[in-house]
């Protein structure tokens, strides 16, 4: 039985690369300290003999007894709310956490894949974002943090590859959504999910004129798990093309949750917050044969059920 080691097992990605590895037949070795994961994603997996897991950071020396043929690093802050509450962790397991796993796949003989982001495009330039495009970050931005580790964890990353020979991939991840997401993230997709089902407004920054493009998570972890047995080393972006405007989605989503009570809420645009955002997956298409296969309007009628349960355990802890 092969063995895979995922960090940030407890987290939303995680958790469901988690599920596939053990659907494949995999060994799951599951790390996380919690900061920002749950361990209600993973409950269903714990008394599984094929999972395995580790309370642990890995921006710390990490250990892993026994044989490892694969490692996934998806350990890290990942919303806006968090990176910017917790600044130094996000770096240090960007950096950190990246370079003590990449010495244990060395130590294994192990394949390693490294989560990276469509941030490291920054505010874009260019329309839609190819793996070619080396980004407009501002490094010293609010962003930075996160932005910056994950450009500085391809960089570590792709050095092992040509200094060590160790067998790397990269997935530049844009963005995702699906059950397991926290309504507090700071995500557009939880915070209007969560908005329209209380009869909230709906936060849109500046005119909702920006742009995202979102991938269901299943084609996601299809496109990651191709990717890591895959032979190819350069980055990969991972995500869906179907683009479209805040603005547009935030009407979507009203008209989803059928809350005649939710309303748009308008607000001053962030700092640095990206104007567009659309991945040009032809690299996917050709060297993975990879596309997303779930419609955004399939997509959020599969993940309304899960938001509808969440928000109404969340009111009702709060109601006691």
């Amino acid at each position: 039985m092969r063995t895979v080691l995922i960090t940030g097992a407890a987290g939303f990605l995680g958790s469901h690369l988690s599920d596939r590895f053990i659907a494949e037949g995999f060994r799951v070795v599951g790390m996380d300290n919690l900061l920002t994961g749950s361990m209600d994603n993973i409950a269903h997996l714990m008394p599984l003999k094929e999972f395995e897991f580790y309370y642990h950071d890995v921006s710390k020396f990490v250990h892993v007894p026994g044989e490892l043929d694969y490692i996934l690093h998806f350990a890290s802050p990942a919303s806006p709310i968090d990176y910017l509450k917790m600044p130094i962790q996000t770096l240090k397991v960007g950096s950190l956490g990246t370079h003590n796993l990449l010495g244990l796949a060395r130590a294994k003989n192990a394949r390693m894949l490294i989560a990276s982001t469509s941030e490291v495009y920054g505010d874009p330039l260019e329309h839609p974002q190819q793996e070619t495009y080396w980004g407009n970050v501002n490094p010293v931005g609010p962003r930075g943090v996160y932005d910056e580790a994950k450009r500085f964890q391809e960089a570590m990353t792709m050095a092992y590859h040509t200094f060590h020979g160790l067998e790397t991939r990269i997935v530049r991840i844009f963005n995702t959504y699906g059950p397991r997401m926290r309504l507090n993230d700071g995500r557009v997709l939880p915070a209007f999910f969560s908005q329209a089902l209380r009869g909230q407004g709906l936060t849109v920054f500046g005119d909702g004129s920006q742009t995202r493009s979102f991938c269901y998570v299943d084609d996601l972890v299809e496109g990651i798990y191709r990717l890591l047995m895959s032979d190819y080393a350069q980055p990969v972006n991972i995500g869906n093309q179907d683009e479209t405007t805040i603005m547009q989605f935030a009407e979507e989503i009203m008209e989803l949750v059928g809350n005649p009570d939710a309303h748009l809420d308008r607000r001053p645009l962030p700092t640095d917050d990206p104007k567009v955002r659309q991945p040009d997956i032809s690299v996917a298409r050709k060297v993975l044969g990879w596309s997303p296969k779930i419609s955004r309007e399939e997509g959020l009628r599969r993940t309304l059920p899960y938001f509808r349960e969440t928000v109404a355990k969340a009111d009702a802890v709060t109601k006691s």
